[in-house]
């Protein structure tokens, strides 16, 4: 009988809580509940790293470790509310199987082996400035001053933003690529 009387309806049509979103949805467990953002250290405010929405996040952090990642409510973007996606960021962000070392397969290689950054930024450059000499036009067949070259292309995805776009457009310009897309276009 103990266990009937303990029922979230009953307390709900015998008690003030008579729409059931306060005490009478209560059960003692929940009561005691407290909150994982209660317990950081400090929040941070950023931006959902997902798509180019740019949804307010705040990180709660506890002892430099992110406790929990909500909506921002003072984001004109997103008013407070996250996807689904942008809910789990947290997981991203400390996932014990998030890659963190740069990983390299050599050509014809099997294994993949972890390389450092200054070496894996400096293989980057010397393949670009390598395939930017090899397809370097000054001219095309007419005799038109072209200064581009055709061996470099991008395609930007949907999760980079205006201001990222905006970036590689500039940076692929300066080196002379023509085939500059994104994918918001296509």
């Amino acid at each position: 009988m103990k266990a009937f009387l303990g029922w979230p309806v009953l307390r709900q049509v015998t008690g003030a809580d008579r729409l059931g979103r306060g005490q009478a949805a209560m059960s003692a467990r929940s009561e005691s509940l407290t909150p994982r953002t209660v317990t950081a250290d400090r929040v941070v405010d950023s931006v959902c790293p997902f798509c180019a929405v740019g949804c307010g996040q705040r990180v709660f952090v506890k002892d430099d470790k992110i406790v929990q990642i909500e909506g921002n409510p003072a984001s004109p973007v997103s008013r407070g509310r996250l996807c689904p996606k942008g809910s789990a960021s947290k997981q991203l962000v400390t996932s014990p199987s998030r890659v963190t070392k740069v990983r390299y397969r050599r050509p014809f290689g099997t294994e993949w082996e972890d390389l450092d950054l200054d070496t894996a930024v400096d293989m980057v450059a010397d393949r670009v400035i390598k395939t930017r000499k090899q397809f370097w036009e000054w001219e095309d067949d007419q005799g038109r001053r072209t200064r581009r070259t055709t061996g470099i292309a991008s395609l930007g995805g949907a999760t980079l933003d205006n201001e990222e776009n905006y970036l590689m457009k500039k940076l692929y310009t300066a080196m002379g690529a023509i085939a500059i897309e994104n994918q918001a276009r296509i």
